[in-house]
C-alpha cells in the first residue's frame, strides 16, 4: 500500500476542484481538475477541458499513485462547472416559485383527469396519488416512485404526455 491510499478521505478532500499533477508509476504523468477520489480504491478521477470545449474523464487507481502536486486552485466557476460535468442535461435549477407553479398545474391537472392526488409532507412538496405513487419535485416522471409497477409505469406515461402537451 502506498503513502496515497493510506490517506484519508479527509486528506483527499483537499484536492477536490484544484489542478493538479499526478506521477504515477512507469513515468505515467497526469494533469488535470480532480472531481472526487473514490475512498474504497483511492482511484482519482479528473477531469480536462478540451479546446472544443468537450471534457476529457480520466482515471488514476489508486495503487499507481506516487506523488500528487496541486497546480492551481479552483475558483467558484470552475467549481460550478465541475459539479455540473454529471448532471443531466435536462436537470435545470428551478426557482422555489417555479416548483410551486409546476406542483400546483400538476395537481391540477391530475384532478382535473379524475386522479387522486394529496400533497405530503411537511412543507407539502411531495405529490401522493392515490395513496400508492409519489412525485417530488421538479415533477416529472422521473420523480415517481411506487412499489407498484404497473401503477408507476402509467402515471409515468401520463405525465409524460402531460409535460410534452406543456412545450
Amino acid at each position: 500500500m502506498n503513502d496515497w491510499q493510506r490517506k484519508s478521505p479527509l486528506d483527499w478532500e483537499m484536492y477536490v476542484n484544484k489542478l493538479v499533477k499526478v506521477n504515477a508509476i512507469e513515468k505515467h504523468e497526469y494533469e488535470g481538475w480532480v472531481l472526487t477520489v473514490d475512498p474504497v480504491s483511492a482511484s482519482i478521477v479528473l477531469a480536462t477541458f478540451l479546446e472544443d470545449e468537450t471534457v476529457s474523464i480520466s482515471v488514476v487507481m489508486g495503487h499507481a499513485v506516487q506523488e500528487i502536486e496541486i497546480l492551481q486552485e479552483g475558483d467558484d466557476e470552475m467549481k460550478q462547472r465541475l459539479s455540473c460535468i454529471f448532471a443531466p442535461e435536462e436537470s435545470k435549477a428551478y426557482s422555489p416559485e417555479e416548483l410551486e407553479k409546476r406542483k400546483n398545474d400538476l395537481k391540477t391537472w391530475l384532478e382535473t383527469n379524475h386522479i387522486p392526488v394529496t400533497e405530503q409532507g411537511e412543507s407539502g412538496r411531495t405529490l401522493c396519488v392515490a395513496g400508492v405513487l409519489t412525485i417530488d419535485p421538479p415533477y416529472g416522471p422521473e420523480e415517481c416512485s411506487s412499489s407498484n409497477e404497473i401503477i408507476l409505469s402509467r402515471v409515468q406515461g401520463l405525465i409524460q404526455g402531460y409535460l410534452e402537451k406543456q412545450q
